[in-house]
Order: structure tokens, then sequence, then C-alpha cells
């Protein structure tokens, strides 16, 4: 298997420890590789994007991990542990605009310099889904993290 980088991130996130869990407010901006500028046709109408990414600052995966609201530790597939088997990052953001080959989005928990696999329109229909269980997670004081609780998130029954 071969993944090739189509750009690269630029945050203001330097260090692994000041990265906010599914990103904030903060503006980031996507550059695409001039190479890939053509696939970005149309990419204008779509308020969200689903980018996909390579964490490449991820270091020793373990199969059971602690999360910033559970003492409890989980199976790696159960969290959103950057430390996992292949090191794929993945979010939804909020284009804000397009400057040529550069995006510039907000809602990005990547690094400065994170390599970029791929970007797909957000689609409402195929991608909001309802009736959702969160398993250990609904345990947990999440607001601890998101300033919210579980019960204040949308979709959630």
């Amino acid at each position: 298997m071969q993944l090739k980088s189509i750009g690269i991130i630029h945050s203001p996130y330097k260090e692994r420890k000041k990265c906010p869990p599914q990103g904030r407010e903060e503006i980031c901006w996507i550059e695409v590789f001039e190479e890939y500028k053509g696939g970005l046709k149309d990419i204008d109408g779509f308020s969200h994007l689903l980018l996909f990414y390579w964490l490449h600052c991820s270091k020793n995966y373990s199969l059971l991990v602690k999360t910033p609201w559970d003492s409890e530790p989980h199976g790696v597939f159960a969290t959103r542990s950057p430390n996992r088997p292949n090191a794929l990052g993945l979010s939804v953001v909020e284009l804000i605009e397009r400057e040529e080959n550069k995006l510039k989005v907000k809602g990005l928990d990547a690094l400065e310099g994170t390599p970029l696999l791929d970007i797909k329109p957000y689609l409402p229909p195929i991608d909001s889904k309802t009736k959702v269980r969160i398993g250990w997670v609904e345990r947990t004081d999440f607001s601890k993290v998101y300033g919210k609780t579980i019960k204040e998130l949308k979709h959630i029954q």
C-alpha cells in the first residue's frame, strides 16, 4: 500500500500537547500542492469538508489507551487517540474560503506541517447519522475537554 501526500496543513499548533481535540475556532490553512489544484474545482460550494491526513508525530501506539476525559483504559479503536497502528487522522472542518490552491478552515486538530492525504465534501444525507450510540464516552465527564456535556451535543438520543 502506498499513500501520497496531496498537500500540507498549516496550523497554529506546533506541539501535540497544545493541539485541542477535534480543533476549536482557530483558523488553519490547507495548502494543496499545485499538481492537485485542479481537484479543488467546485469545492467552494461546500460549507464543510472531510480532511484525511497522516499523523506524522504519532508515536508508539498501544492497543489500550487512556483519554483526557476518562481514567479507565479503552481499546485504541474505541478512542480518538493519535497514536494508532496506522497514523491516519480525520477531521470534519468548516470551509471558510478558498484562495487558489489554499483552503481556509476551522475545526481542525492537526499540527503545523501535517501531510494532507485527501479531501472529501461533507454531505449531511450521507455523513450525518441519528440515534447514535457513543459507548463508554456516555459515562464520562466530556465537558472537561469539550466544554459541553454529552447530552448537550447534537445527535445523542
